[in-house]
């Protein structure tokens, strides 16, 4: 099991049926279309679904992708803040659903989930695991207050899946920096019963400061340079925010994959449904290096630098 890498086989992706346009919600909040788009680069968004159901088809699709089983995969690694239940954890649901006999657990870093996931799968198949489905997926519609505009224009919901496998080797993932400062967890948060509370402006400020560091660590440490980087996928929050890191980083915005306008807000989903974009559009190819890169409610931050296909 001596130097054991892993390597993504397979992707896929879920979003509801119901397209919920800026316009839409112009109807019963006091804004419209062009505001919306200015300040947060969205033109609509998925609702509906669950998050159990989403991550359910993601995952079947991404193990129809890679060719593989169910049977064959050892475990669920479902990140996701807005869980079906309280209690028991939504990864049973899912393993249920697709008919994996191995182990599943839930990860709640909010936002920065998937990357999270990703690494702790990353470190499982090192030290034994062959085959793992990692899957990001969010139902923030349900904890949202829909009269309220600074939350409701931002959120949707959907799921995004991997199939990660082991290889000899190093495999893909070359570096990562997960950080988090439970201090700023005030900024975004929902208790109990309740619905999303954000203080934007710090949210905005406080993340456009943590990825730029997380990702220049990442980078550093793959022993790479900004301008060696292929692409960037962003969790998609705001495009004011991915376009201030770009710019802080060096790195090109056209190199930074953009689904925020289709998909608003997803959380721990935005990234492999951006990962997903990018494979299905022949934006990644064998050889480039990735950066994934993340923030969310902790507060937390993710960031990694992958070589596609290991």
């Amino acid at each position: 099991m001596i130097g054991r890498g892993g390597i993504i086989t397979g992707h896929g992706i879920a979003v509801p049926d119901k397209v919920v346009t800026n316009d839409d919600l112009s109807l019963t909040l006091d804004t419209n279309d062009a505001w919306i788009q200015e300040r947060t680069g969205i033109r609509e968004r998925r609702i509906g679904g669950t998050t159990s159901g989403l991550a359910i088809e993601a995952g079947m699709a991404a193990l129809e992708k890679a060719g593989r089983r169910p049977d064959e995969i050892d475990g669920v690694i479902l990140a996701t803040t807005t869980p079906d239940q309280i209690v028991p954890g939504t990864s049973a649901t899912v393993q249920d659903g697709i008919g994996i006999t191995g182990g599943a657990f839930d990860v709640n870093a909010a936002c920065s989930g998937f990357v999270y996931a990703l690494t702790v799968a990353h470190g499982m198949l090192a030290i034994g695991a062959e085959r793992l489905l990692v899957i990001g997926s969010e139902t923030l519609s349900k904890i949202t207050d829909w009269d309220e505009r600074s939350v409701s224009i931002l959120v949707g919901d959907g799921a995004g899946a991997v199939v990660l496998e082991a290889v000899d080797g190093p495999g893909q993932l070359l570096s990562y920096k997960l950080g988090a400062d439970g201090s700023l967890r005030h900024l975004l948060k929902c208790d109990h019963g309740g619905y999303l509370y954000m203080n934007g402006k710090e949210i905005f400020r406080k993340a456009v400061s943590v990825v730029v560091e997380s990702s220049q660590a990442a980078i550093a440490e793959a022993g790479l340079t900004p301008d060696q980087i292929d692409l960037v996928i962003p969790h998609q929050a705001n495009l004011r925010i991915i376009s201030a890191a770009c710019q802080r980083l060096e790195i090109p915005e056209e190199k930074a994959v953009i689904v925020i306008d289709r998909y608003g807000n997803t959380s721990s989903a935005s990234i492999p449904l951006a990962l997903a974009d990018a494979l299905d559009t022949d934006r990644l190819q064998p050889g480039d290096h990735v950066l994934l890169t993340g923030f969310g409610g902790g507060m937390t931050w993710a960031s990694a630098v992958l070589k596609w296909g290991g």
